[in-house]
């Protein structure tokens, strides 16, 4: 709160425009400390909006632009940073083929999404014109939510400012102490995923020379429909398949042969 407090919208359009771009910064914290600041008659609430949804959509268009001009090159630095990133290109494209633009909707209320969705907009040939629309949308309705929180309960969150004061160091350490168990957990999970599926990897190379001498294994395409739409190209002889299906009551598949799975 004093942060906004001293430097006004400039630390509000810094910290939104930074959280946007994908920085790992607390915007929501601020949000609600803009909130409460304009309840207590002490920042401009219309201003400190205008210049949020300016520096979220700066933030937003530059991913876009950026998914135009790299595409798929993009969302996989994207989601090789993200905690989960043998999964992030299939859920978010999931996400978007469900809700399709109006997702930009509600991106911003979704952890990794608001900086994958802008990027994959562009991939999937959204118009320029209707991403900012939409995206301007997602970027009010998230900052009056916050914002709107910390208005209505201004007294409150002073109250738990003061609080913080006191209890600040101990609470802190406690918080990193949670966040880095479950650092550490997810990463334990996903080691055991990779270590199971690296034992049966096959390569471009190989699964192209099978295919030459005649030993064509079954070959099942379990990408997306946005994936498959953004690079409508598949294997001869592959057949589709969506990830929900890769189960055993779903492998009516000839078990005489080996079975080579790809996505995106």
């Amino acid at each position: 709160m004093e942060l906004v407090l001293h430097h006004g919208g400039l630390a509000v359009f810094v910290v939104v425009f930074l959280d946007q771009l994908g920085v790992p910064i607390p915007s929501i914290p601020v949000l609600l400390g803009c909130g409460a600041l304009a309840g207590a008659g002490k920042l401009d609430p219309l201003q400190a909006l205008l210049l949020a949804v300016v520096a979220s959509l700066c933030a937003d268009f530059a991913w876009f632009q950026l998914g135009r001009w790299k595409g798929t090159r993009v969302l996989g630095f994207l989601c090789r940073v993200s905690l989960e990133p043998d999964s992030c290109v299939s859920k978010t494209n999931d996400l978007f083929a469900r809700h399709g633009v109006k997702s930009l909707l509600v991106a911003k209320f979704v952890p990794g999404f608001d900086t994958v969705a802008p990027p994959l907009a562009a991939m999937l040939g959204v118009r320029a014109s209707q991403f900012l629309i939409w995206s301007t949308a997602g970027a009010v309705l998230w900052l009056l939510v916050y914002g709107g929180l910390g208005y209505v309960f201004s007294e409150r969150i002073g109250e738990l400012a003061a609080w913080a004061d006191r209890f600040g160091s101990s609470l802190a350490l406690i918080v990193l102490a949670l966040f880095v168990a479950w650092l550490a957990w997810k990463y334990a999970a996903r080691q055991r995923v990779l270590s199971a599926i690296r034992m049966a990897r096959i390569t471009v190379d190989e699964l192209n020379q099978l295919i030459l001498t005649g030993r064509v294994p079954t070959i099942l395409d379990a990408r997306s429909r946005v994936a498959l739409d953004a690079f409508p190209f598949m294997i001869r002889g592959a057949q589709l398949v969506s990830a929900d299906e890769l189960n055993e009551t779903h492998m009516h598949v000839v078990h005489e042969k080996e079975i080579v799975v790809y996505c995106s």
